[in-house]
């Protein structure tokens, strides 16, 4: 009961611990950085009214790459220096009132659509409307003191993200489809354990939990490419851009593990058919696709036994498999199957060769392994 409470306790610890919440937390903190020094080089070296706006700003500002702060700070400022003169040219030819007010805040959103806008748009609106409401609109001291406290924010922001461990989550994305190649291999594995132990009985429920198995792999997948795409842009403009692995790799990566789910979707359908009609497994094509598929599987899980194969393994297999079948007195009714799963496999092991490597016939053991993981969260 000890042991159990004390696994509930340490888990939620381990997970903030994780690299993807300490660069969260470590986020936090330079939000936090950033805008106390923001507030305190408006207030207490340049003495600008409206102070408040450069922490606020500056708030905004630290996002969770260095390209987007660079990207939306100049939004932001290019929105709120709109909006002032929207705001001063709305006070000067009709003054204050309901009308310039509607008038202000329908051009400001019509300029917010703006393709070099969109995302800080309605700054322009919000900072007309605030302006020509406060009665400040025309002020020209008052207005150029505004956009300096908006200009500081961002400067400050950006500043703050670039020179104080500049964010790079170099290791998140590769871990998850380190995940998904696991998970996948598994399922390989699984399949050809259930094909060859069951043939007699296979059933269908072990077929489209195979099929269903694909789709959360595929789910796993999409959250790893966005990941992927982050990490990308995580490098733009960033000092620490040339750690943690080659994206390239990895997107080459993602492409045979999303080629290597939808091969084996394809051969559990296969086999989800073959069960719905009744037709009972060739022996000798049984041992040898299976051993293919648990071989791939092994690959793709980096299992430590000598199971590996390749690419090119396959393809001799496959060919010597069409050879031997064709020789023999084959049922008409079971080349659609053996066709359909040959393709299948054969196609999957060129996905797996794109996704580990075609050099990667072993994985590395344990303690390589666990230094190349020392080495990614050292990096970040």
């Amino acid at each position: 009961m000890a042991d159990g409470t004390r696994r509930v306790r340490v888990a939620p610890l381990t997970r903030l611990l994780a690299p993807e919440h300490r660069l969260d937390l470590l986020q936090v903190v330079k939000a936090v950085l950033a805008t106390v020094a923001a507030w305190l080089v408006a207030t207490e070296v340049l003495g600008l009214q409206s102070a408040f706006l450069a922490p606020w700003t500056a708030l905004l500002t630290v996002h969770a790459t260095v390209y987007r702060s660079v990207w939306r700070g100049a939004q932001s400022v290019a929105a709120t220096g709109l909006g002032i003169l929207l705001s001063f040219a709305a006070a000067v030819t009709l003054g204050f009132g309901a009308l310039p007010m509607g008038l202000a805040v329908l051009v400001g959103l019509l300029v917010a659509r703006a393709p070099g806008l969109r995302t800080e748009g309605v700054t322009v609106a919000t900072t007309a409307l605030f302006l020509l409401t406060s009665g400040s609109g025309d002020e020209p001291v008052l207005l150029l003191h505004r956009f300096a406290d908006t200009l500081v924010g961002v400067l400050v922001g950006i500043v703050v993200n670039v020179l104080v461990v500049p964010p790079l989550d170099a290791g998140t994305a590769e871990r998850s489809l380190v995940r998904v190649s696991e998970g996948l291999g598994a399922l390989l594995r699984r399949m050809a354990h259930d094909v060859t132990h069951g043939a007699a009985d296979l059933g269908q429920d072990a077929s489209r939990e195979w099929i269903a198995e694909t789709a959360r792999l595929d789910a796993d997948l999409d959250r790893a490419e966005n990941q992927l795409v982050t990490n990308r842009e995580a490098r733009w403009y960033n000092p620490r851009r040339r750690r943690g692995p080659d994206p390239d790799r990895l997107e080459e990566a993602r492409r045979g593990l999303e080629e290597a789910i939808t091969q084996t979707r394809a051969a559990a359908r296969v086999v989800d058919r073959s069960t719905e009609q009744a037709h009972e497994w060739d022996e000798g094509f049984r041992e040898r696709w299976t051993r293919l598929l648990d071989g791939l599987g092994a690959r793709l899980a980096h299992a430590e036994e000598d199971t590996h194969v390749l690419g090119s393994d396959v393809a001799d297999e496959v060919a010597d498999l069409v050879s031997t079948l064709s020789a023999s007195d084959l049922p008409d009714r079971h080349w659609p199957v053996y066709g359909a799963l040959l393709i299948a496999v054969r196609e999957l092991a060129g996905a797996v060769d794109a996704a580990v490597g075609e050099s990667d016939a072993r994985p590395p053991d344990a303690g390589q392994r666990q230094t190349q993981d020392q080495e990614s969260s050292a990096a970040q």
